[in-house]
């Protein structure tokens, strides 16, 4: 935030509690019937020029957060909604942000959870709530949620039109989302599901702490936030390839392996700034799970030296002028 399909599995949670996993197809990726910056196939692309350069730098820096491991989040879910899953006003809190985020209703499905909850309150850190309305057709994306009884406060919403064309500016150019930049959150998440298929047809998010990047971004991000990386480090948005000389054969298990050829043929994105680098979704509502599939230090052999950098052109200075 400012301060500092392809087929994915969405949880069924609806107005009258019901759970269970279903899968949910986009025309051209996850979620949204257009294409989108993540469904790219850049397996074939060059590095970046100053690839070498980004990659030395994170590497001076202490590579990933974490003590540098490579670990996997497990805590954050997309809810599922339809037309009879009631809505909610909210307030908005300091984390909400004008013009960047959207003030309207919010589904939301009974029985659900915010990120690393049982349910809707938020008791400490990011408490992400995503919702995807497949009869509206949109993800509604939300920062710092809180609804505890009658009271419902949130952070910034970016409300996402699954089935609208958006340019290289998202929904605007210096404008941030639910995470620092300016993406959508829910299509970056991999599934339970997804890697017990074998295959995860989309780029994937990564974080890494601020104090590795430099200010400003770089498409497709269209936002950033205060940071404090040397004059080679990655910007806002980065894009990262897992080199395809990487022994994949060599990692711990076949779920790791899964994620590792998605981030050789569509990489990873940063997203915002934070610790533990991946994010997967909760496999609570999902038909497979994570035990015995995937372990959140899997794919802690996985070093910044062992990816390329993909290049999306100059770096765009950080203003914080949000255009709608």
């Amino acid at each position: 935030m400012r301060t500092a399909l392809a087929v994915v599995m969405v949880a069924a949670c609806s107005s009258d509690g019901g759970g269970g996993g279903a899968p949910v197809y986009g025309a051209n990726g996850p979620f949204f019937d257009t294409q989108m910056f993540f469904d790219q196939d850049v397996s074939g692309t060059s590095p970046a020029s100053n690839s070498d350069a980004i990659i030395s730098s994170l590497r001076a820096a202490g590579g990933w957060g974490n003590g540098d491991k490579m670990q996997i989040d497990f805590s954050l879910v997309v809810l599922g909604a339809d037309a009879s899953t009631p809505k909610k006003t909210f307030t908005p809190n300091q984390d909400f942000y004008r013009p960047d985020c959207d003030n309207q209703p919010v589904p939301i499905p009974s029985g659900g959870n915010i990120e690393g909850g049982d349910g809707y309150a938020c008791d400490g850190g990011d408490c992400h709530l995503l919702v995807f309305d497949a009869d509206e057709h949109a993800l509604y994306e939300m920062y710092k949620a809180d609804l505890t009884g009658d009271t419902f406060s949130g952070g910034c919403l970016a409300v996402w039109h699954t089935q609208m064309s958006y340019g290289d500016t998202l929904r605007g150019d210096q404008c941030t989302s639910a995470d620092a930049a300016g993406f959508p959150m829910s299509p970056l998440l991999f599934t339970a599901d997804e890697v017990a298929a074998g295959s995860i047809d989309h780029a994937i998010r990564f974080i890494v702490p601020n104090d590795r990047i430099q200010r400003g971004y770089v498409r497709p991000a269209t936002h950033g936030t205060d940071t404090d990386g040397d004059a080679n480090a990655p910007y806002y948005g980065v894009h990262l390839r897992l080199r395809a000389d990487y022994p994949i054969e060599s990692l711990p298990s076949a779920g790791a392996k899964v994620v590792a050829r998605a981030m050789q043929k569509f990489g990873m994105y940063h997203a915002d700034g934070g610790n533990i680098a991946l994010t997967a979704q909760s496999d609570k509502y999902s038909t497979a799970t994570w035990d015995g599939l995937l372990d959140a230090h899997d794919l802690v052999d996985l070093a910044v030296e062992d990816f390329d950098v993909i290049d999306h052109g100059a770096p765009i200075e950080l203003t914080l002028d949000c255009n709608r």
